[in-house]
């Protein structure tokens, strides 16, 4: 079963964000970070983001939580207001 990491912040700027989407160009995810997608959601105009990482079992999801909540603030998007686990019950790409 599938599972996603929704995580909402407020006090994200649009540089900010800008700088995020270079570090994951240049880097890639981190590698104690078993995502097997990441999807990050920006509202400029209220300096709001979700940050929606996708795992493929318990375990990675598990492994995955523990690295990001051991991250030093500096790392995150801005100030992280809630964390929620979700069964990923349909998802459609391309």
């Amino acid at each position: 079963m599938a599972l996603a990491r929704v995580v909402s912040f407020e006090g994200v700027s649009k540089e900010r964000m800008a700088g995020m989407q270079q570090e994951m160009d240049e880097g890639g995810r981190p590698d104690d970070v078993p995502a097997t997608e990441i999807v990050v959601l920006h509202d400029p105009e209220t300096e709001t983001s979700l940050a929606i990482l996708f795992f493929d079992s318990e375990d990675d999801y598990r492994r995955g939580d523990e690295a990001l909540n051991a991250m030093p603030a500096g790392d995150t998007p801005g100030r992280r207001t809630s964390v929620r686990k979700y069964e990923v019950a349909a998802r459609m790409t391309g």
